[in-house]
C-alpha cells in the first residue's frame, strides 16, 4: 500500500527516525556508567516483564502482524482466514459474513486508499502510544468512500488465552460498502482484458503488474516534462539563472525534484486508477526510499554547488584558510548524508535501527581502542582546521619536510615538495611537530657578513661602510628603520662587516632579485673603496731540521 508523501500521518512517522537516532546516542553515552550490578537488575526486570501469553497462530499480537497477515490472506484469496483479522463483534456474524466483509474491505482498499508501509506500522504488542489516539486504537491509513475519508483503524482486544489481539476495528468495517449487487469497477478493471484480470501473480492480477510498470514510466515522463518546462520558463523569465551560481542551484534541483515528483505521481496515479492495494503495499517502501534518495541527492548536489561557489569567492579574496575549512565541511556533510541515508533506508525496510546503533556504539568503543592512531589523526585534522597553522597553498616546513600544502584531509595532509613529489603526513604527527609556515612572512631578512682583507686601512673601512649604508638607504624596498652596517669583529684572517636589514616584499622571486642587486652593488663598493674581500688560504710550514711536517693554517691573502 503506497503512502502519500505529503500526508501528515507519514510526517509523524518520519519524526521517529531522528528521535531513535538521538535516543541511541544517549544510550551509547550512558553505557560506560552502567555497573555490572545494574545490568543484573535490568536483566531480571526484563525477564519479569516478558509476556507470558502464547504466540498467536495468525500473528495478531502486534498491529504490523495483523496487517501483514490480512494482506497475505487476501493475496492468497483465502477470505475465510482474512475474516479472522476483522473485529466482527456482532454475535450473528458467520464465517461467510466475515469472508464477504474481508472481500468488500479489499475492494475499498483497492479503489482509493493510502496506508502506511509495513515497516512504519508498530511491531509492539501495545502499539504506538504516541499517535494521539486511545491506547487500544492504531491508525494504519485512510480510504475514500463516497468522497468521505475513512480512517483504517486497528483495535486491540483480548485473546482467548490472554494477551492482546489486534483486529481491524468495527468502526472501520461499519463504513465499508458491501455493494453486493453491482460493485464499482476501477479504471484498471475497466481497461484490462479479462484474461489479465483472471491470471494472478504474487497475490495481484497480472494486468495490475503491467499497469504499475506503465504508470511508473508515465510518471517519470510527466515529471521530466514538468521539471524541464519549469526550468525553461524560469530561465526565460529570469536571465540571471544563466550565470553562476544561480545556474548551479537550478541544475542541482532538477534531477532530485524530477525523481521526487515521479514518486508522488506514481503513488497518486496508482491509487486513483485502482491498482491492487496488495501490489501497492509491496512497493510502498520502494517509493519512500526513492523520495529519500531524491532529498539526499538534492542535499548532496547543493553541498557541491555551495562548496564550488565558496571556493571561487575565497580564491578571489586569497583566503586559503577558508578553502581548507570549506573542503573539510564538504567531506563531513557528505559523510553525514550517507550515514543518515543508510539509517533511514534500513528503518524503512523494517530493520531495528535503535538496536543496531546501540550495538554499533558498543563496537565503536572496541574499535576506538584498537584504532587510536586513526582517532588521533582525526583529532589532529580538527586541530589543523580550528587552529589554522597552515592553509591550502601555503609553503611550510614540517620536521625535515618542506613543501606546498595541497590538501588537508580528515586523516592526513599532503605536501608537494620542490622535487614535485607528494609527501603524506598523518595529521596526528603533523599537528604535534614544529611547523614553520613561510606563507605568512611579510618581509625577508637581508643579513650578509662581508669579510675584508687585513691590509684594509681604517679610512678605507669607513669609506666601505659609508658606501654600503648609502646602498641600503637608496633602495626603495629596504626597511630604513632596521637597516644597519657595522664592523663587528676582527678575526684571525679577516675584518668582518655585518649588514642587517629587511627587504619589504612577501614575494620570494622579487626578494631574490633585490638581494642579487644589493650583493652586486656591495661587491663593487668593497672592491673600489677598499682592498677587496679576504680569501682563506693554506700555508705549508716546514721545520728547519726536516723532521716535522706541515700544519695547515688558514690565512687571509
Amino acid at each position: 500500500m503506497f503512502p502519500v508523501p505529503i500526508s501528515l500521518l507519514n510526517s509523524i512517522k518520519l519524526i521517529k527516525i531522528p528521535y531513535l537516532f538521538w535516543l541511541a546516542l544517549l544510550l551509547f553515552s550512558a553505557i560506560p556508567a552502567v555497573t555490572s550490578a545494574q545490568d543484573t537488575v535490568e536483566q531480571d526486570t526484563a525477564v519479569v516483564a516478558a509476556p507470558t501469553w502464547p504466540e498467536d497462530s495468525l500473528g495478531r499480537r502486534t498491529p504490523r502482524g495483523t496487517i501483514s497477515g490480512f494482506i497475505k490472506a487476501v493475496a492468497d484469496g483465502d477470505y475465510n482466514t482474512a475474516a479472522s483479522y476483522l473485529n466482527l463483534v456482532t454475535p450473528n456474524d458467520t464465517i461467510q459474513d466475515g469472508a464477504a466483509m474481508a472481500q468488500a474491505l479489499q475492494r475499498m482498499l483497492d479503489q482509493r486508499s493510502k496506508t502506511l508501509p509495513r515497516s512504519w506500522i508498530s511491531n509492539l504488542p501495545e502499539g504506538d502510544l504516541e499517535d494521539n489516539l486511545p491506547s487500544n486504537l492504531e491508525r494504519v491509513g485512510t480510504a475514500t468512500v463516497d468522497e468521505e475519508n475513512v480512517d483504517i483503524l486497528l483495535e486491540k482486544t483480548e485473546g482467548p488465552s490472554g494477551g492482546p489481539i489486534w483486529l481491524i476495528a468495527a468502526e472501520t468495517l461499519s463504513k465499508v460498502p458491501l455493494q453486493e449487487a453491482a460493485p464499482t469497477e476501477t479504471v484498471v478493471e475497466k481497461t484490462l482484458p479479462d484474461f489479465l484480470e483472471e491470471n494472478r501473480w504474487g497475490g495481484a492480477p497480472t494486468g495490475h503488474w503491467l499497469g504499475l510498470m506503465l504508470i511508473g514510466i508515465v510518471s517519470y515522463l510527466l515529471a521530466w516534462g514538468i521539471t524541464s518546462g519549469l526550468i525553461f520558463l524560469i530561465r526565460y523569465i529570469w536571465h540571471k539563472t544563466r550565470n553562476e551560481p544561480t545556474h548551479g542551484f537550478i541544475r542541482a534541483f532538477s534531477l532530485p525534484i524530477r525523481l521526487y515528483l515521479a514518486a508522488v505521481l506514481l503513488v497518486y496515479l496508482s491509487q486513483r486508477l485502482g491498482i491492487s492495494f496488495v501490489l501497492r503495499q509491496r512497493f510502498s517502501e520502494l517509493t519512500i526510499i526513492i523520495g529519500l534518495v531524491a532529498v539526499l541527492l538534492l542535499l548532496w548536489r547543493l553541498v557541491d554547488v555551495i562548496t564550488s561557489f565558496s571556493r571561487r569567492r575565497l580564491v578571489e579574496r586569497h583566503n586559503m584558510a577558508g578553502i581548507s575549512i570549506v573542503l573539510f565541511l564538504q567531506r563531513g556533510a557528505k559523510i553525514a548524508l550517507v550515514v543518515f541515508g543508510i539509517i533511514f533506508i534500513l528503518s524503512t525496510l523494517g530493520f531495528d535501527v535503535t538496536t543496531g546503533l546501540a550495538a554499533l556504539g558498543i563496537g565503536g568503543i572496541a574499535l576506538a581502542l584498537g584504532a587510536q592512531k586513526t582517532v588521533e589523526n582525526f583529532v589532529g585534522s580538527v586541530t589543523l582546521i580550528a587552529d589554522q597553522p597552515i592553509r591550502v597553498g601555503d609553503y611550510c616546513k614540517v620536521g625535515d619536510t618542506s613543501g606546498t600544502v595541497e590538501q588537508i584531509g580528515m586523516r592526513s595532509t599532503r605536501l608537494r615538495t620542490t622535487e614535485r613529489t607528494i609527501v603524506t603526513i598523518p595529521n596526528g604527527d603533523f599537528s604535534s611537530q614544529k611547523i614553520e609556515n613561510f606563507a605568512h612572512r611579510d618581509r625577508f631578512l637581508f643579513n650578509p657578513t662581508l669579510r675584508l682583507r687585513y691590509d684594509t686601512t681604517p679610512p678605507q673601512i669607513q669609506a666601505v661602510l659609508r658606501a654600503l649604508r648609502e646602498t641600503l638607504t637608496a633602495h626603495p624596498k629596504i626597511d630604513k628603520t632596521s637597516a644597519r652596517v657595522r664592523l663587528t669583529e676582527i678575526t684571525a684572517d679577516a675584518l668582518k662587516v655585518e649588514v642587517f636589514s629587511y627587504i619589504l616584499t612577501s614575494d620570494f622571486n622579487e626578494h631574490l632579485e633585490i638581494k642579487e642587486g644589493l650583493l652586486l652593488t656591495m661587491m663593487d663598493a668593497v672592491n673600489t673603496k677598499g682592498k677587496g674581500f679576504a680569501l682563506p688560504v693554506q700555508q705549508l710550514l716546514v721545520s728547519n731540521d726536516g723532521a716535522g711536517m706541515e700544519q695547515p693554517k688558514e690565512k687571509s691573502s
